[in-house]
């Protein structure tokens, strides 16, 4: 972890900006002080690689859009492009875009704000935290040149390790892990700044639908799903409607097809696939969702369809 800080430090002192702006409320000359969260202003950034087993990997700048959010409790991260503002509130593999408390830097889940952080970050520090649906219990491990490494595990066997950059001020990287070891998630930062220049967005999301279909060289398929667009939990409604599909056709008489249309018998969407054909990570939209959607599937052969739908509610802010 020592020779990590070092690296980052050496880095970051060759590329003008990086890691400048937010990190460290200590002696400049020495580390960043951990006992309290950075402060940070609006146009602060962090660049993030991503890696999931179900996604192909991506990268995301993550922005601060607002400084007094929930009536000047929290900041507002949102991110510098709109397909990966769309692609972030689909996909839901980024619990850190929307608000961020200033006491904690915690992140809300399900409308509440979860204490990933407790500061001071101190050796063998304990606390207790929601992430991804889970309930986890968390331990610094470590203190090493200014970054806090945490270790947490939920009732299943899960595991995540995570580590705040007093440098940065904010996430240094992110692994999540199964029983088995394998990852699930992991988050790595490549870069960090201020004064960011640009329109940004913050998508906030909401699951709506999400099925995979697997023939597997079964007999020939017709299938129908249906499924209603309701409001945000929030109670406010979407504006626009986000799909993401994936499709897998093998050889000979494989092939597939997607339908989906709304309420009023409307084609909203509709994909056809032959032998051998394939796509992984489809985007787009449907504006304006509302009512109750049918989705209709055909398959024959070896076919594999997958498709994640999701609401979104847009938020834009020129910086």
């Amino acid at each position: 972890m020592r020779a990590y800080a070092l690296v980052l430090v050496m880095l970051c002192a060759s590329l003008s900006g990086c890691l400048g702006g937010s990190g460290g409320n200590g002696d400049p000359m020495g580390d960043p002080d951990l006992s309290s969260p950075a402060n940070w202003s609006v146009g602060d950034w962090w660049l993030y690689t991503f890696s999931t087993p179900e996604w192909e990997d991506d990268s995301a700048r993550l922005v601060v859009a607002e400084v007094d959010a929930e009536d000047g409790t929290a900041y507002m991260l949102a991110i510098s492009s709109h397909r990966e503002a769309r692609r972030h509130a689909v996909l839901n593999h980024n619990p850190f875009l929307g608000r961020i408390t200033h006491d904690n830097l915690s992140a809300y889940e399900n409308g509440v704000p979860s204490p990933v952080f407790s500061f001071p970050l101190t050796q063998g520090k304990q606390w207790s935290f929601t992430l991804f649906g889970e309930d986890w219990n968390t331990t610094v491990t470590s203190i090493s040149s200014g970054v806090a490494t945490m270790y947490a595990e939920n009732a299943a066997g899960q595991s995540i390790l995570y580590s705040y950059d007093g440098w940065s001020g904010f996430l240094s990287s992110v692994t999540w892990q199964d029983v088995d070891g394998t990852d699930l998630l992991r988050m790595r930062l490549v870069g960090s700044g201020v004064d960011h220049s640009g329109e940004v967005w913050f998508i906030r999301g909401g699951d709506i639908f999400a099925k995979e279909y697997d023939n597997q060289g079964g007999a020939d398929a017709d299938v129908e799903d249906s499924f209603f667009v309701n409001d945000h939990p929030s109670g406010d409604g979407y504006d626009e409607m986000i799909y993401w599909l994936s499709a897998d056709m093998g050889g000979g008489t494989s092939s597939g097809t997607l339908t989906l249309r709304d309420h009023a018998s409307i084609t909203a969407y509709a994909r056809e696939w032959g032998p051998g054909a394939s796509e992984d990570g489809q985007m787009g939209t449907i504006p304006y969702p509302s009512g109750e959607y049918t989705l209709t599937i055909t398959q024959t052969g070896d076919s594999y369809i997958w498709i994640v739908v999701a609401g979104g509610i847009t938020y834009s802010w020129s910086l």
